[in-house]
């Protein structure tokens, strides 16, 4: 009986004790054996329980069960094994004597069932017993402390086990690296791992996957790989999982290479969760082909995961049209997208502002009955917000009926990316109040954004501060980023220099960037601090035009015209190049995009008559082009011929020629930042032609809605019988007479009084002066 069990073969050991019991006389010690073989029936949760039920009424009949503690124990282990987890806390509450295999039992079965708070419990009730454990009840026990990520708890076990002597007990180390792997302790993970006398196979496996979860660790992964293998360690399809994940995350496609060679040699390659993770790992390395080969071989082994990994590779190398080709796919075949699949791919649409085709999949998870789960309906909030349809995702965040911290994320950035500073504040009062989601690090990124958007400096440095003050949150390189942006952006450069001299980590490339389109915002004020900005960013990405072009427009707002000429020498002899900017929408017949002076479009001529007509509408309006955009030392009718033909420009002409009679809003992607002019142009092309123009470039969103006045801030001329006047943006501003009527209806007016003409001496004349 024993062998048949050990083998796993329970149905032939329950024969052979049923034809043992109608012979002999069967001992306690046979139920104990008869009972562990229950849980190996191939239905253990229904076979092998009813079995187990029918030994435990006979048990009680013959009293067996009052005075043999192995029994109870056999009992209470079987029970737990068949998944029956009330039945084995029954048993063991009952029991009236009890023993440490009793107990260890017991906390095993809780946390083999998932009942780690109680399998803690358990433990500790144990201790007040003093009972001592054994190595098999501190494992279950440090097992439970790592689910519910408990370090404390499972530091005061490390010590019991230290007095106790059996700290380098393999099984015991394994649990302890375990503890530390999942709780982020990985420097005592690494010496545990030391300190261990010998190790096993899972012994390699814990020290490489918890090395693998680590951001800074993935190299040492890949190396404590390559120990195992000198060290002659039998690997399996757990090493090859984690040592690929940290080869993805590298992008060492070749490394990945050798490793595949490695587990065909093993035998295991065409393991499903070895292929799967191959998948992932060519995926992020680029290696589509690799992909396709493997999961087109796999056929029959596919299963959630490889979906997902096949998907995300796809979406990864920015191939779209195949990522939803195989949705539908699946669709088409029956087969079942989980959540998270339509997760990935809703964020996938989301990254590239694909309206369409993410409402598309948000009816496929409606058909999916899977709306209202918590994970779609994060991902819809987010793909809503990203997409332009900030009503959309509001209007679903506030009908999902369970929330968490992905949801209350991703609305919150909504807001900010909008430059809706203070509903996203509001947003974030309502997430402390409901109590249910403590706010993390992502949460404190968007309210911090909000803030730098809002220019609410003074409420962005106490949303800082209380992060470590009031959650046990420590700052991360993207929240000082974030404080970096909102000084800058309010025009503290003395204060944003001081800050980054007192930061507690080195400022990175983010940061040094931060710095340096705040001098250019300053019109090249501090330009001290913007070069040395900028050489920072040469020495940390050489080869990134953005920061040579950044220093560029530095020199550009400030009139150092010499000096710019210097940077873009600087550039062309770093031999970088810059990234062309292009804009696109999305109409029914495809996507059409558009470069700056773009003539290859076949509707060109269309497009720049309805562009020259934009452009005199604007300036009857008052519109102004703000030449300070045009980086060129150049005469002012030049520089202004410069603006007018920016892609985003293009775009909104081609779009409002081809429809002339809608009125549906219009959504234009640009890939890099949209400068002040198209900024103030795009609010002046709502207005005149009645249509919500929704910009979205690499930074933030822009809605400009016809009813939104142009603002405060806005630098027009006076266009009238005396000669141009400017009215610095302090002093308001000032329009034509047609504009007043035309565009300043309704608002609170004051009454300029114009000089005379200094040539002519005309009498003065009185305009009404709209301010919003």
């Amino acid at each position: 009986m024993v062998g048949l069990v050990r083998q796993k073969w329970g149905e032939e050991a329950t024969k052979l004790f049923m034809d043992m019991n109608s012979m002999i006389d069967v001992s306690p010690e046979s139920y104990v054996i008869l009972l562990s073989s229950f849980p190996e029936y191939s239905l253990a949760e229904q076979v092998g329980l009813k079995k187990g039920r029918e030994v435990h009424g006979h048990v009680i009949t013959t009293g067996l069960v009052d005075f043999m503690v192995g029994i109870g124990n056999g009992l209470v282990n079987m029970y737990a094994k068949c998944g029956s987890i009330a039945d084995a806390r029954r048993v063991f509450c009952f029991m009236m004597e009890k023993d440490s295999v009793s107990w260890n039992s017991m906390i095993t079965g809780l946390d083999q069932n998932g009942c780690f708070i109680e399998a803690v419990e358990r433990y500790q009730s144990m201790r007040r017993h003093e009972i001592l454990p054994g190595s098999f009840t501190l494992i279950s026990s440090l097992s439970s402390c790592a689910s519910l990520k408990w370090a404390k708890l499972g530091q005061q076990i490390h010590g019991e086990s230290l007095k106790l002597g059996i700290d380098l007990n393999v099984s015991v180390s394994n649990a302890l690296m375990t503890l530390y792997a999942e709780t982020g302790y990985l420097n005592e993970c690494r010496k545990i791992f030391s300190s261990m006398p010998e190790h096993d196979q899972v012994s390699w496996n814990s020290i490489i996957g918890a090395l693998a979860s680590s951001e800074r660790s993935l190299p040492e992964a890949v190396a404590c790989f390559l120990n195992a293998l000198r060290a002659g360690q039998k690997l399996n399809r757990i090493t090859f999982s984690s040592v690929l994940s940290a080869v993805s995350s590298l992008s060492f496609g070749e490394l990945g290479k050798q490793i595949h060679g490695l587990a065909l040699k093993y035998n295991i390659a065409d393991e499903a969760t070895t292929e799967n993770a191959l998948i992932a790992c060519y995926g992020k390395c680029g290696e589509m082909d690799g992909c396709e080969k493997i999961f087109s071989r796999m056929s029959e082994r596919r299963d959630d995961v490889t979906w997902n990994s096949m998907i995300s590779g796809y979406i990864h190398n920015e191939l779209l049209a195949k990522a939803l080709d195989l949705v539908w796919f699946m669709l088409q075949t029956g087969q079942r997208l989980d959540s998270f699949m339509y997760a990935t791919v809703l964020s996938a649409f989301a990254s590239v502002a694909t309206l369409e085709r993410g409402m598309e999949v948000h009816a496929c998870s409606v058909r999916a009955c899977l709306e209202s789960d918590v994970v779609v309906g994060s991902a819809l909030v987010d793909m809503y917000s990203k997409c332009g349809r900030l009503d959309y995702a509001l209007r679903f965040f506030n009908t999902m009926p369970v929330r968490n911290s992905y949801s209350w994320n991703s609305m919150i950035s909504g807001y900010a990316r909008h430059g809706q500073g203070e509903e996203a504040l509001k947003l974030f009062a309502n997430m402390k109040l409901d109590g249910q989601t403590p706010p993390d690090h992502v949460t404190f990124v968007g309210v911090l954004s909000a803030c730098s958007h809002a220019g609410l400096l003074e409420e962005g440095f106490k949303h800082f501060e209380s992060m470590s003050d009031s959650y046990g949150l420590a700052p991360r390189i993207e929240h000082f980023s974030c404080m970096a942006d909102l000084l800058g952006r309010a025009g503290e450069l003395d204060k944003l220099e001081d800050f980054i001299d007192k930061m507690p980590v080195k400022p990175n490339v983010l940061i040094w960037r931060t710095v340096l389109g705040a001098c250019c915002r300053a019109n090249g004020r501090k330009a001290e601090l913007g070069k040395k900005a900028a050489e920072m960013l040469f020495q940390l990405e050489p080869e990134n035009a953005v920061n040579y072009v950044l220093l560029g427009n530095m020199y550009a707002a400030g009139g150092r015209w010499e000096d710019l000429v210097k940077a873009r020498k600087k550039m062309k002899d770093a031999d970088v190049k810059k990234e062309a900017g292009y804009s696109w929408v999305t109409m029914k017949d495809g996507v059409h995009m558009f470069v700056a002076g773009d003539k290859s479009h076949p509707d060109t001529d269309v497009i720049y008559k309805k562009l020259k007509e934009l452009n005199r509408k604007m300036r009857d309006a008052g519109y102004v082009p703000q030449t300070g955009f045009a980086l060129y030392d150049l005469e002012q009718e030049n520089k202004e011929e410069i603006l007018s033909y920016h892609s985003e420009k293009l775009a909104v002409a081609f779009v409002l020629a081809a429809q002339r009679s809608s009125t549906l809003p219009i959504r234009i992607m640009k890939n890099l930042r949209v400068c002040g002019d198209c900024h103030s142009a795009f609010k002046y092309i709502s207005k005149i032609e009645g249509r919500q123009i929704i910009l979205r470039d690499s930074n933030r969103y822009e809605d400009h809605q016809p009813q939104i006045e142009i603002p405060f801030k806005s630098f027009i001329h006076v266009n009238c019988a005396f000669e141009e006047l400017q009215v610095p943006p302090k002093d308001g501003f000032v329009c034509s007479q047609d504009s007043i009527a035309q565009c300043y209806k309704g608002l609170k007016s004051e009454c300029w009084t114009l000089p005379p003409h200094k040539k002519t001496g005309d009498s003065a004349a009185r305009y009404e002066v709209k301010f919003p």
